[in-house]
């Protein structure tokens, strides 16, 4: 019986669901930021409640997504994925794993550095220092503009897997019904 045989033509419905609820978690919260930014007015107390709780619960979910990409194996890639593809495939989901956890963490070093309330009343993980706090907005600021572009080539990738290549990527992500691929038509 050879690897590939053994591993999963399919991500794992706990993956799938963790994938998809942190996705449409990821789109509102750069729709939050960016009205929160684009706005000069006082800001509005609840928006911002929302963004902090939001960004927490990203965090916690994104621990668990990757202790279960660690511990479930995901489906190999297509065997006939050049090479230079592969090498962009890992490239790009390391860059969103990490941004996923700057956002959050930076987020939460912002309002330690900045004395503002922390959600659940979480121990400061920064200094208060309002330099520090200046850096570490424009930080969060910044990282919000890379995550948002790593998550449009995901999604151009994505596409392109499904109505390009039709090699079944994207279908061993999607969530309930599955489509079958080119491959196991």
């Amino acid at each position: 019986m050879s690897p590939s045989s053994t591993r999963p033509t399919t991500f794992h419905p706990l993956a799938r669901l963790l994938h998809w609820l942190m996705a449409l978690l990821i789109v509102a919260m750069l729709f939050i930021g960016v009205s929160m930014v684009s706005d000069l007015s006082l800001r509005h107390p609840l928006l911002v409640e929302l963004h902090k709780a939001t960004g927490l619960a990203l965090l916690g979910l994104l621990i668990v997504r990757i202790a279960v990409r660690l511990s479930l194996p995901p489906p190999p890639l297509p065997a006939d994925l050049p090479r230079l593809q592969r090498l962009a495939a890992g490239a790009s989901h390391l860059a969103l794993y990490a941004l996923m956890l700057a956002m959050p963490l930076l987020g939460w070093a912002m309002l330690s550095a900045g004395g503002y309330p922390r959600p659940l009343g979480l121990p400061a993980i920064a200094p208060h220092d309002l330099q520090l706090y200046a850096a570490l907005r424009l930080a969060h600021g910044w990282a919000g503009y890379a995550l948002f572009a790593v998550v449009l080539l995901h999604l151009g990738a994505a596409l392109m897997h499904a109505l390009v290549r039709r090699d079944g990527v994207l279908a061993s992500m999607w969530p309930g019904r599955r489509v079958l691929g080119r491959d196991e038509r």
